[in-house]
């Protein structure tokens, strides 16, 4: 008797983990698929060659899609059961994958690039899942392990992505995708419980309740804002760099682009620090110091243009800075109204894909007209117009 007893709480605490690993799981191979098609821009420029001019629209209208579907789906989980819903956007966006991975033109790509954005958003049924079977004592913990699962997945989607096209091409990247979901999808019928939904608003209120925290919640505006024009920063330089590779001096493939995710892994590494240090510090020193890092990792990439060696260097800083942000942003945000933690982290996730979406179509604009420096430049002014917004609230709050 003594046994069973004793044995019990372990026994809950190994299913907690799996259940956390699973989530975390879900997030990393869901988020990675608005990814995948950086590293493959060349690769598009190719196969379409009478549309080149128009392949940044790929990495544009996936991050639009991602910030459109955080907005019309994240908030269904607060009122359905996600476990379904996770398994229905999953079949949706494996069709979304298979329509890409056979696409006679750009458009069509383009296209489905929209919806697998729209449909990738299952990351974000993750996250509050987990805080719902986590008990208190471990909430934390538990949101932190599944945010590590997304992060790894934005950070090695583009090593897989690069690879796999090197090999197989770039309609490969997306038949892959499509069995990962498909394998993920059997393990979550075995394995994930239901949720119980925590909200009777019908729909139409649950999005207007988020317009009415953004009115009211001026520290969540300035956070978003923030996080968007440093995402947007980010994606300028994701979305053009394999175009630089694919260039003189360094005629390199996607494969090559690919493998910069890897050196991303610094911006996880430093992601728990800076979470530490935001709880000493607060998070506002923490996001000063973050915005100032991602200004000088596009001085280091505008000296960088033939050297690999520099774009690594900036890449580390670039990935450091961002993720330092987003951590202490979300620290500020999830503090603001603990009681709509999900919709606040809506509002927030919208702001920031869009400001990834500017991004990503500033950089395609930009690099035909004004080459790398151009991009650099686009860069340093995302950089300089979130520490604008961030600097200026305790002088709006003080008038």
């Amino acid at each position: 008797m003594s046994t069973s007893n004793a044995s019990t709480p372990a026994s809950a605490d190994r299913s907690l983990r799996g259940l956390l690993f699973l989530l975390a799981t879900i997030a990393g191979v869901s988020v990675a698929n608005i990814y995948y098609n950086q590293p493959l821009l060349d690769d598009f420029r190719q196969s379409f060659p009478r549309s080149a001019s128009w392949v940044g629209a790929v990495p544009a209208v996936t991050q639009l899609g991602y910030a459109a579907g955080m907005l019309l789906l994240a908030p269904l989980g607060d009122r359905f059961d996600r476990r379904r819903l996770i398994l229905l956007q999953i079949a949706a966006i494996c069709v979304a994958l298979v329509v890409a991975a056979a696409a006679p033109t750009l458009t069509v790509l383009i296209v489905a690039s929209l919806a697998i954005g729209v449909l990738a958003t299952i990351a974000q049924q993750a996250v509050p899942f987990a805080a719902e079977i986590a008990p208190p004592s471990e909430r934390g913990h538990a949101v932190g392990m599944v945010m590590s699962g997304l992060l790894l997945g934005i950070l090695l989607a583009r090593t897989a992505s690069g690879v796999i096209a090197e090999y197989f091409g770039w309609r490969a990247v997306f038949g892959a995708s499509v069995v990962a979901l498909l394998v993920l999808a059997a393990v979550i019928m075995a394995r994930l419980p239901k949720s119980q939904p925590t909200s009777t608003l019908p729909y139409g209120k649950l999005l207007v309740s988020m317009w009415h925290l953004i009115v009211e919640l001026r520290e969540l505006r300035e956070a978003s804002l923030t996080g968007a024009g440093l995402f947007a920063a980010f994606s300028i330089f994701w979305s053009v760099l394999a175009l630089l590779l694919a260039g003189a001096p360094f005629h390199l493939g996607p494969q090559a682009a690919g493998l910069f995710g890897i050196v991303g892994a610094a911006g996880a590494m430093a992601a728990p620090l800076a979470g530490k240090f935001s709880d000493r510090r607060g998070p506002r020193a923490i996001i000063t110091l973050s915005i100032v890092l991602v200004a000088i990792s596009f001085v280091v990439f505008g000296a960088s243009a033939t050297s690999i060696a520099g774009l690594v260097v900036g890449v580390i800083i670039l990935d450091i800075g961002v993720q330092a942000a987003q951590i202490s942003n979300q620290s500020r945000i999830y503090a603001l109204k603990p009681d709509a933690r999900s919709r606040v982290n809506t509002v927030y996730m919208v702001a920031y894909f869009i400001g990834g979406a500017l991004g990503s179509a500033v950089g395609a604009a930009v690099w035909p007209a004004f080459g790398w420096i151009g991009v650099s430049v686009a860069g340093i002014v995302f950089a300089g117009l979130s520490a604008w917004n961030h600097l200026a609230l305790p002088a709006r709050a003080s008038s």
